[in-house]
């Protein structure tokens, strides 16, 4: 069995010695227990609120470099060719704080009926269909401080 405590970031000269396909729900949790494509054992505890990015590498507690995957999962896939209108939906989903990945006059959000229709509503095109599904990581996903004073 691998264990990971370490986060290598996007980029790695290390030979990669196994990946994991993990969902998007498992790429936000801070803790797992997933197994590589060949079927070896691996449990991830990294710090919450950071959630892996598809390509990221991480270092297990034997030396050994793992690269994170996209597991291909049903997404609803809503586009058009107005600029304004694609821009509405990316705020009214944004007010929903909705998980979204944002294309060129695309977007991606998992599958949910009632954004569905508010997104036919506002004038996109939406389908269903299987992709890696990477939402962007919002404004505070690599750790924020601020004060009010």
């Amino acid at each position: 069995m691998l264990e990971v405590h370490e986060r290598l970031g996007m980029h790695c000269h290390a030979e990669v010695a196994h990946s994991v396909v993990l969902s998007h729900e498992q790429r936000d949790r801070g803790r797992l227990k997933v197994a590589t494509p060949e079927g070896e054992e691996v449990r991830i505890f990294l710090e919450r609120g950071q959630p892996l990015r598809v390509g990221e590498f991480l270092k297990t507690d034997c030396g050994q470099v793992l690269q994170v995957a996209g597991a291909v999962e049903a997404v609803a896939h809503a586009s058009c060719d107005d600029w304004h209108a694609f821009a509405r939906a990316c705020y009214h989903l944004g007010n929903r704080h909705s998980k979204i990945q944002v294309g060129d006059r695309w977007l991606r959000i998992k599958p949910d009926h009632v954004l569905e229709e508010l997104l036919h509503l506002l004038g996109l095109v939406v389908t269903h269909e299987q992709a890696i599904f990477n939402a962007e990581s919002g404004a505070y996903a690599q750790g924020h401080s601020h004060s009010h004073d």
